[in-house]
């Protein structure tokens, strides 16, 4: 299974990973072949990419860090109370934040091995709402390696799926501009973090450390980041986690004005940013549990070998397992062999290769390989 951008699906693929939305909705449901009315309706939706399954890793199970449930019940309600404070400028259903949050923890605590392996997939239209889920379950999962009590990971999952709040009072032409924003832009979207401590500073229901959450998660390390320039240890923990996450994730997501850097692109730069944008120990805990390479990532290695990635563990994100796929002349291995990068020391990944294009350059030389 890998990842496709939409304006390259072509008829007769398969989906991999069901498109759901906000709602709930399955919008394509895996399994389902796809024709060109399907490719035409995921493009006029703003559905930037999808999963497709290519045949690389049949006997394989690709699993998200939290069930699929959990996941679009937390975008349901995130956007429901984006979207009712937009309309009637009151919060509302904040009980319901606090059970689904609450949910979140159950299922990352009750996990044995958990590893992000997936991008989410969300139209560009949905990206607040997947965007503060996927930036709330980041978190936590920093914390929970980072060995927070439950009710203090309570109280930074709150903050991190509310951090964007702010964001409903940022004119939409400005916080949707496809272009580069002006000076006076920026300004203007820089002051969400401040709008959105200050909503929650009018609801009982919140406390300082989930406020907090909010107001300081453009902070950096380094004393750069806004409202208040804070640097170092003046920053609270919780808010540099989930700044890192925030991060990670804007990253990784398609946006209009770019596209999505590619996992191990994120990865290296977030590896780059202790001490620097983030505290080396945050940024340490986090990438423990973040996939350089995903599962079904197509890759080189130094022998000239290409293989996919077939298993990623938790503190071994830059040495995952392999199935070669491929040998050094260009063909195809006839054998079912895998290698643990993790327990070799003379192999490395070179190249992360951009699946489309590199898989129809070998079919092209005449080597034949069940695509879809």
């Amino acid at each position: 299974m890998r990842r496709v951008p939409t304006k390259m699906l072509k008829p007769g693929m398969r989906v991999g990973r069901s498109v759901i939305n906000a709602n709930e909705h399955v919008l394509l449901a895996a399994g389902t072949l796809l024709t060109e009315t399907f490719i035409t309706r995921l493009q006029k939706l703003n559905i930037p990419s999808i999963y497709v399954d290519d045949g690389f890793l049949p006997d394989m199970q690709f699993e998200d860090v939290i069930s699929e449930k959990v996941r679009y019940k937390a975008m349901q309600q995130t956007k429901k109370v984006f979207n009712d404070f937009h309309y009637t400028k009151s919060l509302v259903g904040l009980d319901k934040i606090a059970t689904i949050v609450d949910e979140i923890i159950d299922e990352l605590l009750n996990s044995k091995n958990i590893m992000v392996n997936l991008v989410d997939i969300r139209s560009n239209d949905e990206y607040t709402f997947g965007h503060c889920v996927n930036t709330c379950i980041l978190s936590m999962i920093t914390a929970i390696r980072l060995g927070y009590s439950p009710n203090r990971l309570r109280l930074l999952a709150i903050g991190a799926i509310l951090h964007d709040l702010g964001k409903t009072l940022i004119p939409p032409e400005v916080l949707n501009k496809p272009g580069k924003l002006t000076a006076e832009e920026y300004n203007i979207v820089q002051k969400h973090s401040e709008y959105g401590f200050e909503l929650l500073c009018q609801n009982t229901q919140f406390e300082n450390a989930s406020r907090l959450v909010v107001l300081h998660h453009h902070e950096r390390y380094n004393g750069t980041g806004y409202p208040h320039g804070l640097a170092g240890n003046q920053i609270p923990q919780n808010s540099a986690i989930v700044g890192l996450a925030d991060m990670y994730d804007a990253l990784t997501a398609d946006r209009v004005y770019r596209n999505a850097y590619l996992p191990h692109e994120a990865f290296e730069m977030l590896a780059a940013s202790g001490d620097y944008l983030f505290e080396f120990d945050i940024v340490k805990a986090f990438l423990h549990h973040v996939a350089a390479y995903p599962m079904g990532s197509l890759v080189k290695l130094n022998t000239g070998e290409i293989a996919v990635v077939v298993e990623n563990r938790p503190g071994f994100s830059l040495r995952p397992k392999l199935r070669i796929l491929f040998l050094a002349n260009n063909k195809p291995c006839t054998s079912q062999r895998e290698i643990d990068l993790a327990e070799v020391n003379n192999l490395t990944i070179t190249q992360v290769l951009n699946d489309t294009i590199e898989l129809d350059l070998l079919k092209s030389k005449h080597i034949k390989i069940n695509l879809v």
